[in-house]
């Protein structure tokens, strides 16, 4: 077995988050798991390459609850405080079946390949609405400017995501995008401790008056399904506040980091933003391909061994946490020709970025629509779209799990619509639907089951 290396490594630093495939390259060629430290001072056993991250994905033994984490991961992981903690860190991404089947059963009609579909016509005259609000030209005969992080990536899927689970209008406007910030850790010294445990409350606050709410009014909606689910027994509290927790939380933030860097990638390549202004048919691969080139989800959350056992060829003590990078797998050149180009017409494209096995995202097909009708509109409502500002000023987040950036300062061509005002505004405000001209994406075969 090849001896790990005698220091962590630092997985952390704006060169690094700017650009992390340079690393995991070399990590991969020496090997498929590595010592690495977080921020927090948290030490972890990453695995890299394609085929180990598959198997850590499906590994039965490789358990995501947090009571398998042993004293030195909960002494610095565990860094949530409580009552947060146990009462928002009892989702599906930290439970192991039995548990986790029942849980996920709860969720997953709601975002059903056939259901998604139906929304869709609704998802594109949002995604129009949003960009009907974009500032006005400068000067006539110039084009506008924008931070599309701001205007329409941070917004759309929370727009998107209050449709599919029926998070009330009044609840959608009061939701803070800062609560977004919870999934960041910030030790118990951090001078950010205090914002951060007002963000927890304030989270926690806005969670108790939706289910409140809910209780009150009760629909059809997931959120009143899950309300009843508690109140019949099939939930109990914690786990009622954690699933709408992880929904409103994981179920835009990562989108939002999608479509920017699918939008970057595209703006780094603009014969390839071309094609896919003039041949929006492109657009199926096309997402698979950005899907697999920078994912949104870059890291996946822990996992532990109940005993020491050995993965891809370590010895890793029980307890010790267990990520898989992604980012990394979907880079390999072993499962990938060519990995670093962007090829739009990828076919197959076996990507892992929605993960694998049981803990597959369930909204992935959700989320593969959205990056969808969000690029198709951006493209086709911004004609002459370009970065703003130098690509070496754009500002990468600092999170650990995600990529993405804080903002993304756009120019774009005299005519920002696209399409006559008149043809706009009714749409936006009725959600009628908009023809699609081209299918919906493929739908792997987890999803389809």
């Amino acid at each position: 077995m090849p001896l790990p290396e005698s220091e962590p490594l630092p997985l952390y630093g704006e060169s690094y988050k700017r650009d992390p495939y340079p690393l995991y390259a070399e990590l991969r060629e020496r090997g498929p798991v590595h010592r690495v430290r977080f921020p927090s001072g948290v030490c972890a056993w990453l695995v890299t390459g394609y085929e180990a991250a598959h198997r850590a994905l499906n590994d039965p033994r490789l358990g995501k609850h947090h009571s398998r984490g042993n004293a030195a991961w909960r002494a610095r992981a565990s860094i949530m405080p409580e009552p947060q903690h146990s009462q928002l860190q009892v989702h599906l991404l930290h439970q192991d079946p039995p548990r986790h089947t029942a849980l996920r059963r709860l969720i997953t009609d709601a975002f059903a390949p056939r259901r998604v579909a139906e929304l869709r016509p609704r998802f594109e005259a949002l995604a129009d609405a949003l960009l009907d609000e974009l500032p006005p030209s400068e000067r006539p005969g110039r084009g506008g400017t924008a931070d599309l992080v701001a205007s329409f990536a941070a917004r759309f899927p929370l727009l998107v995501l209050s449709e599919v689970i029926g998070l009330p209008e009044e609840f959608t406007r009061r939701f803070d995008r800062d609560w977004g910030k919870v999934v960041q850790p910030v030790g118990p010294a951090d001078p950010g401790r205090p914002a951060y445990e007002a963000r927890l409350r304030g989270l926690q606050e806005f969670i108790a008056g939706l289910v409140r709410h809910k209780r009150r009014e009760r629909g059809t909606d997931l959120l009143s399904r899950l309300v009843t689910a508690r109140d019949e027994g099939a939930l109990d509290d914690a786990e009622l506040d954690s699933m709408i927790f992880q929904l409103l939380v994981a179920g835009q933030e990562p989108v939002t980091h999608q479509i920017t860097t699918a939008l970057i990638a595209l703006l780094r390549h603009p014969h390839h933003l071309t094609a896919l202004r003039d041949d929006p048919a492109l657009l199926p691969r096309a997402v698979e391909e950005l899907l697999r080139y920078d994912s949104a989800f870059e890291l996946t959350t822990w996992r532990f061994l109940a005993t020491d056992a050995d993965v891809s060829g370590t010895r890793i003590p029980a307890g010790d946490s267990v990520i898989v990078s992604l980012c990394a797998a979907n880079r390999d050149p072993a499962r990938f020709p060519a990995p670093d180009t962007l090829d739009l017409g990828r076919s197959p494209n076996p990507h892992l970025a929605f993960g694998h096995g049981i803990h597959f995202c369930p909204g992935a097909t959700l989320a593969r629509t959205e990056l969808h009708v969000a690029l198709e509109t951006v493209l086709r409502r911004l004609p002459g779209l370009r970065l703003a500002v130098p690509d070496s000023e754009l500002k990468w987040i600092p999170a650990v799990l995600a990529r993405g950036v804080g903002e993304l300062p756009v120019a774009y061509g005299a005519s920002a619509t696209g399409r006559p005002a008149a043809e706009s505004s009714p749409a936006a405000s009725s959600g009628a639907p908009r023809g699609c001209p081209f299918g919906a994406p493929a739908l792997t075969s987890e999803e389809a089951r």
